[in-house]
C-alpha cells in the first residue's frame, strides 16, 4: 500500500491552515454507522445546519450519518458536539463517541486507554485500544436507561403492540416486531411524523440466546446500518421483558454490538464494539454549500 505524507497543516488534524475556507475532516465508521469528525481543539470553527447538511449529503457532499466536532484534549477536558445528517443537534451517539475516541487518540489529544469525553448527555468514559491499520476496539460507559411503558403520543399508532420509551441520553422507542423487521421504514416514518425527536428501534429475539436483531430509524437521518444508543435501549428493554440476560449481542444490519447490563441499575450500561478509520478529507465547505441544494 502506498503511503502519502500529509502536508504540515494536516498534521495533527488542526483547523489552523493556509485556507480558512477549507476544513480538515476524518471519516470513521462503527458497525456501518458513519461520521465526519472535525478536530477543532482551539474552537476556531463554527458550522451551522446548512454546512452540516451539505457535508453529510451522500450524493453531493462527503456523506455521513452525522457530523461531530471534537474540542479540548492535551490536558484540557475532551468534548464532542454532534449534529445529525439533517443539521439538527443531537445529545449522544454510542457509535459516534467511539469514532471520536479513535480520532482523539490518532490526533494526539489523549493517550490510548481509558479517558472521559464530555457530551450533551453528560460525561462518558471510553476505553479504546488500537489494533493497527485504522482499526480500534472501544467500550463506552453509556449511563443508565430510563424506561417507561407510557407510550405517550405514539400509543395509538402502535395499536397495542409491545413497546417502551427509553431515555439513554437521547430518546428512543423500542418496538417488539410481530414477525420480520421489514416494516421498519414505514413504521419509523409514521412514528416520527407524530413527533420528530424520537429514534425508533424494531427488534426481535435471536439469533441464539441472549441476542437481539435490530433495525433502527434515526431522527434526522432515516434508517442507518447501526445505532449504539439504540442497541443499549433495545437490550435494556428486552431484558425487562425477559427476552435476554445481562450480556446481550445486538445484531445491527452493519454488524454486532455487545451490551453489558449491570446488576445494579444505578451503574452505567456498557457498549462494546469496533471502530474503523475510513479516510482523511479536505473540504472547501463554502463551495460545497453553494453547490448542494437546501
Amino acid at each position: 500500500m502506498q503511503v502519502f505524507t500529509l502536508p504540515p497543516f494536516l498534521d495533527g488534524q488542526d483547523q489552523a491552515h493556509p485556507n480558512p475556507r477549507r476544513l480538515v475532516l476524518s471519516k470513521y465508521e462503527a458497525t456501518g454507522n458513519d461520521f465526519l469528525v472535525m478536530i477543532d481543539a482551539r474552537s476556531a470553527v463554527s458550522l451551522g445546519p446548512e454546512e452540516v447538511r451539505a457535508l453529510c449529503d451522500r450524493r453531493r457532499g462527503v456523506g455521513a450519518d452525522g457530523f461531530i466536532t471534537v474540542r479540548g484534549g492535551r490536558g484540557k477536558p475532551l468534548s464532542m458536539h454532534l449534529r445529525n445528517a439533517d443539521g439538527g443537534v443531537a445529545e449522544m451517539t454510542g457509535n459516534g463517541i467511539r469514532c471520536v475516541a479513535h480520532a482523539a487518540v490518532e490526533a494526539g489529544l489523549v493517550t490510548e486507554g481509558r479517558f472521559a469525553i464530555e457530551t450533551a448527555a453528560g460525561s462518558r468514559v471510553v476505553e479504546l485500544r488500537r489494533q493497527g491499520d485504522g482499526e480500534a476496539f472501544a467500550s463506552v460507559e453509556m449511563g443508565v436507561a430510563r424506561i417507561t411503558s407510557d407510550l405517550g403520543p405514539y400509543g395509538p399508532a402502535l395499536s397495542g403492540r409491545q413497546a417502551c420509551r427509553v431515555d439513554v441520553g437521547n430518546p428512543h422507542l423500542v418496538v417488539l416486531a410481530d414477525g420480520t423487521l421489514d416494516e421498519l421504514p414505514e413504521l419509523g416514518s409514521r412514528l416520527q411524523e407524530i413527533e420528530t425527536g424520537i429514534n425508533v428501534e424494531l427488534v426481535r429475539p435471536g439469533p441464539g440466546p441472549d441476542a437481539l436483531t435490530l433495525r433502527v430509524w434515526e431522527r434526522g437521518v432515516g434508517e442507518t446500518l447501526a445505532c449504539g444508543t439504540g442497541s443499549v435501549a433495545a437490550a435494556a428493554v428486552a431484558h425487562g421483558w425477559g427476552l435476554v440476560r445481562r450480556s446481550v449481542s445486538v445484531h445491527n444490519p452493519g454488524g454486532r454490538l455487545e451490551v453489558r447490563l449491570p446488576a445494579d441499575p444505578a451503574y452505567p450500561i456498557v457498549l462494546v464494539g469496533p471502530v474503523h478509520k475510513v479516510a482523511d478529507v479536505i473540504v472547501d465547505v463554502g463551495s460545497l454549500v453553494s453547490y448542494c441544494p437546501a
